[in-house]
């Protein structure tokens, strides 16, 4: 492999990797009797389902219609009959809007769209139409339309395309599973992706934990475009994290509440370019994914392609089910994952991961003074202060938070995990969030109805 330079970024920590299953292939899972698909597996709007009780579907048929520029369209992971429209469990905890599907056994696909072999003469906008038909969000864990990711706003221009093969987050390797197995369709991916941008500098970032996957993509990329150039970066927790990632490799800082595009780059995951490719090249929608099931319990960690709406529960018993006590599920990583209460949940098509901890391994918050040894300011990759705004969080004065920038903050959790004195400062940051997100839409909704009610009291009467 040819030399490469190693790039850094501020902060960070060095929690154990544990990636286990990095050494087991990608497997199938069966097709189950039964599946239960939120509407609500992307940020934005859930979609309207387009279905009702008692309907025939087909694997890849549209069963949810996207409502709203932000919102995402769903497709039947399987061929049966629509159960009953429902509520099911999220990951979060929240009730999600569904449909369940009993399958026929047959798995019989739907028509699929019209693939577009010759995309390098198709316009951005009839590429950008098929990502929306296809249904297509990040894959990296926050589930944002993919459509509106490569919809560059009014004003705004690209120059650079990030393509995050980092996989920083422990425990997990589903994407570098994918790019040792299928790379020829991540960099199609990533080539389509420019072609709708209209950039030509592409940048595949690898921490250099994954020497495989960079040699892989570093063999191949000059057959699909010149302009692909694959980088390896240290191993450095959250390497990952979009606004890093634009500052390791240009040097320009997203400013605080902004967007990659104002600093006039993209950043997308390798799943989410693999995912690209085969809505295009092969006409095939968003209804399945490979995750990583993972962590002491389980018996035989692995990595498998499992369609969206898969009980966690299934997922567990493909991997050969537990073994001794399981002290918590987490959905995603230790890191930034989410800790579930129920196996019910259904797998949905940001889930990167399940992973499961003995009791030894669940680490439990003291919550004791802050000692004032600033080493969470050290590891916070944003440059915040943590402890000074875990302090203003516990007193409840929310708006010196925001003042203090906690809208920032990305909830990596390095401050959590670095914390000796064992404060749970990733989760106050999080209720900061909340209660000053919540105060910004109120007061938005709220000038919003001044301005209608001006609006109306000009109009003259009749």
């Amino acid at each position: 492999m040819s030399f490469h330079r190693i790039f850094h970024f501020y902060g960070g920590v060095h929690p154990h990797e544990e990636k286990v299953s990095s050494g087991v292939a990608i497997a199938s899972a069966p097709l189950l009797e039964q599946y239960t698909v939120p509407l609500a597996m992307h940020i934005g709007a859930p979609a309207t389902p387009v279905v009702k009780p008692g309907d025939t579907v087909k694997r890849g048929q549209l069963i949810g219609q996207a409502a709203g520029f932000v919102s995402a369209n769903i497709h039947s992971p399987t061929s049966g009959k629509v159960k009953a429209l429902d509520f099911c469990l999220g990951p979060a905890g929240t009730q999600l809007p569904c449909v369940i599907i009993m399958s026929d056994g047959e798995d019989t696909p739907a028509e699929p769209l019209p693939p577009m072999t010759d995309w390098q003469n198709n316009s951005p906008d009839e590429i950008r139409k098929r990502v929306a038909d296809a249904g297509l969000v990040g894959m990296g864990g926050a589930a944002f339309p993919t459509s509106v990711k490569l919809s560059i706003p009014p004003g705004k221009s690209i120059d650079t395309l990030i393509i995050n093969g980092v996989e920083c987050e422990p425990c997990l390797t589903a994407d570098h599973r994918l790019m040792l197995e299928n790379p020829q369709k991540i960099l199609l991916g990533c080539a389509i992706a420019a072609h709708i941008l209209g950039v030509t500098n592409i940048i595949i970032a690898i921490e250099n934990n994954k020497p495989d996957a960079i040699a892989q993509l570093e063999k191949l990329a000059p057959t699909v475009s010149p302009n692909i150039c694959v980088e390896s970066l240290g191993v450095n927790y959250p390497q990952g994290a979009e606004k890093q990632l634009i500052y390791t490799f240009t040097k320009r800082q997203v400013p605080s509440g902004g967007l990659p595009a104002d600093v006039h780059c993209v950043v997308m995951n390798v799943g989410s370019t693999f995912a690209l490719a085969e809505a295009v090249l092969d006409g095939k929608p968003l209804y399945e994914r490979v995750t990583t099931v993972t962590g002491t319990p389980v018996v035989h960690p692995g990595n498998w392609r499992f369609r969206v709406g898969t009980p966690y529960e299934t997922a567990i018993q493909q991997a050969g089910g537990i073994q001794g006590e399981v002290g918590k599920l987490i959905s995603g990583g230790p890191m930034m994952g989410m800790t579930v209460y129920s196996q019910a949940v259904p797998i949905m098509k940001n889930t990167s991961g399940i992973l499961l901890l003995t009791p030894n391994e669940v680490f439990q918050y003291t919550s004791k003074a802050c000692l004032h040894c600033g080493r969470c300011n050290d590891a916070c990759p944003m440059q915040l202060m943590p402890g000074i705004l875990s302090t203003q969080i516990e007193n409840e004065r929310f708006d010196d938070a925001q003042n203090w920038h906690v809208m920032d903050c990305i909830e990596c959790g390095c401050c959590a995990f670095i914390c000796p004195a064992g404060r749970p400062l990733v989760q106050h940051m999080r209720r900061a969030k909340s209660e000053v997100g919540a105060k910004l839409r109120a007061q938005k909704a709220a000038a919003q109805k001044a301005t209608e009610a001006k609006s109306t009291e000009a109009k003259p009467s009749k």
